[in-house]
């Protein structure tokens, strides 16, 4: 995959939220965001910021006692990061959560999505994927944990690469068409990839084409939703389809995900940086609360926490300002 510099925000006077934008340098169409966000009128709740903090709180969607009492802070690098996405994820089945998702920067813990190049994001995301299923997959479970990748290509990228020589099942989500060129792949059937003793499923960046998450959609659909399965989107983010980066007019299927998919979703995991002079981050940790977080001198101070995920022009345009 072609690489190329990407573009890095610029300092504002207030918070902006960082809208994900497309890998450069690859073969596909370019989407403008053509929708804007409702505005949203709430009371803000701010967190204790009082040194020592230990939120016994439900996730918003309940859980049961072996998820109550765990809270995080914002880590201080990647190897944290992956221990705090597992002791997480593995709260979130004890829970019986079926559909998941994991989503945090890969260009560095303060960065926001533009910030690297594509091609290293996305190859970043792949080792960091790596690393994760090394720490959460336990070795009786290998052979029966299935990673999807967007398209074939990548498939080969990543047994030549960070997966060489691990047992883990690679796939694919989309396959190349005639007409690649202008953004167009065939989806892959998922009925005919799915195996009997297939256990978990893994999907990786699922943002590159708009039919990735539609084929995601369909793998739940046919393969996890009534059965003991469990799948995690690992970085695919879906704050552009939260967002309204894909107006519902030209993208309705993938637009109505936020209200057929989305609901059956936990966000076990999730960093979103703002820049600006007010800027911040979005932090959640499973099953603790959506934190609001403002870096200081000695660290990250929580200025704000809800049940709910607050949207990205929520946090830039009215709690972080207001804080």
């Amino acid at each position: 995959m072609p690489l190329s510099g990407g573009p890095t925000a610029s300092t504002l006077p207030i918070a902006i939220p960082s809208s994900p934008k497309p890998p450069k340098g690859c073969n596909s169409r370019i989407f403008k965001n053509e929708t804007t966000l409702p505005s949203y009128s709430k009371k803000f709740a701010p967190c204790n910021i009082s040194g020592k903090r230990n939120f016994a709180v439900n996730s918003s969607s309940g859980s049961t006692d072996a998820s109550v009492g765990f809270d995080a802070s914002f880590p201080g690098d990647y190897s944290a990061l992956l221990e705090q996405a597992k002791k997480a994820t593995e709260l979130a089945l004890k829970d019986n959560k079926q559909l998941m998702e994991i989503e945090f920067p890969t260009a560095g813990l303060q960065s926001v999505p533009g910030d690297g190049e594509g091609g290293v994001e996305m190859t970043g995301s792949m080792e960091l994927i790596r690393e994760f299923c090394d720490i959460f997959v336990t070795p009786e479970k290998v052979t029966r944990t299935r990673i999807f990748f967007p398209e074939a290509s990548e498939v080969k990228v990543a047994r030549q690469s960070a997966f060489g020589g691990a047992s883990f099942k690679l796939d694919y989500l989309t396959k190349p068409s005639l007409f690649e060129d202008f953004g167009f792949v065939s989806k892959v059937k998922m009925a005919d990839r799915v195996k009997p003793e297939d256990e978990l499923f893994l999907v990786a960046y699922p943002y590159f084409n708009v039919n990735e998450m539609l084929v995601v959609e369909e793998l739940f659909n046919e393969a996890v939703a009534n059965t003991d399965r469990k799948l995690i989107i690992f970085n695919g983010e879906l704050d552009r389809i939260r967002s309204g980066y894909y107006p519902s007019f030209f993208y309705p299927k993938l637009s109505a995900l936020s209200k057929t998919l989305f609901p059956k979703m936990e966000t076990v995991y999730y960093i979103h940086n703002f820049k600006g002079f007010k800027g911040g981050t979005l932090f959640r940790c499973y099953p603790g609360p959506w934190k609001v977080l403002r870096r200081g001198l000695k660290g990250y101070v929580c200025v704000h926490q809800q049940e709910v995920m607050p949207s990205l022009k929520e946090v830039a345009l009215d709690i972080l300002p207001s804080s």
